[in-house]
């Protein structure tokens, strides 16, 4: 690898953990927000949009429709790969969420390839909590066409392209349905009059807000969140700093001994036959 290449990865991977950071910071300034409005809300009784806030984050709630072959409790996990591979990456990600673009920009081909040798399953829980911290609607927007994708049975390529094409934070481009169904154009076969009235009629907005609560109500607070097998892996692994090439290390030790899966066409999991647990995913409801 010429030096070049190693100060570029370490760029990325700066950059990475600096969009972290500023995930975090705004996650921990957002907490002091709501937990100032409910106090007011209290006090005054007159502050009525603090409370709606609050019991929105709070009601449970079931989606109407989910997408096909999603996985877990009420269907909220997306999963890419061979369900009988040995590992399971699980992933949460906002649409919007500049550290997870650049994670993605590094980690997609490797997670792909993993994904085809049969090494992984990959869980994604698709969140949109910037929607409440940055004007805009793209999170949301945004994890509805990527269920409109797996509905189609394109999740994994229209979630490669929209990584790629995602714009700055503070730019809801992906609040633009027209948009969303301009980037289908870039995966075959997705870009139909189907895909594109689920965008427009936001077919899993319900769907899109269950994944929030259940997100809401989990120990994780930033994005992305990656765990191996429930472990945390990002952006380290115990001392050890993530990069593509430890987490195909990491990958490969913890399938040590084990039969690799048979992934499907191109990672894609196959149309659902009924609601599969997650398997090896421990709960994320742990706080």
């Amino acid at each position: 690898m010429s030096e070049k290449n190693r100060e570029g990865k370490r760029t990325a991977r700066e950059r990475m953990l600096a969009d972290r950071a500023a995930d975090e910071a705004r996650g921990r300034r957002k907490k002091k927000l709501v937990i100032g409005g409910v106090v007011l809300a209290v006090i005054a009784a007159a502050v009525v949009t603090g409370v709606v806030v609050q019991n929105g984050r709070s009601k449970p709630e079931t989606p109407t429709a989910a997408p096909a072959g999603t996985i877990g409790d009420k269907n909220l996990a997306v999963p890419v790969g061979a369900a009988d591979a040995p590992a399971v990456l699980t992933v949460y990600e906002d649409p919007r969420c500049p550290a997870c673009g650049t994670f993605e920009r590094e980690f997609a081909s490797t997670i792909d390839q993993l994904e085809d040798a049969g090494k992984i399953y990959t869980n994604y829980h698709i969140v949109s909590f910037i929607d409440r911290a940055v004007p805009g609607k793209g999170s949301k927007a945004g994890a509805n066409a990527l269920g409109c994708a797996q509905q189609a049975g394109h999740f994994r390529d229209y979630h490669d392209v929209l990584y790629r094409n995602q714009p700055d934070e503070t730019n809801d481009a992906f609040g633009d349905k027209a948009t969303l169904i301009n980037l289908a154009k870039q995966v075959d076969g997705l870009a139909t009059p189907a895909f594109e009235a689920c965008v427009n009629d936001n077919t899993y907005g319900g769907w899109v807000s269950a994944v929030q609560q259940d997100f809401d109500k989990s120990s994780y607070k930033s994005t992305p969140t990656v765990l191996l097998n429930g472990q945390p892996i990002y952006p380290k692994n115990g001392n050890e700093e993530i990069t593509p090439q430890n987490l195909v290390a990491w990958v490969d030790a913890a399938n040590q001994g084990k039969k690799l899966g048979t992934p499907g066409s191109h990672g894609q999991s196959p149309a659902p036959t009924g609601t599969a647990p997650e398997s090896n995913n421990p709960s994320p409801n742990a706080g």
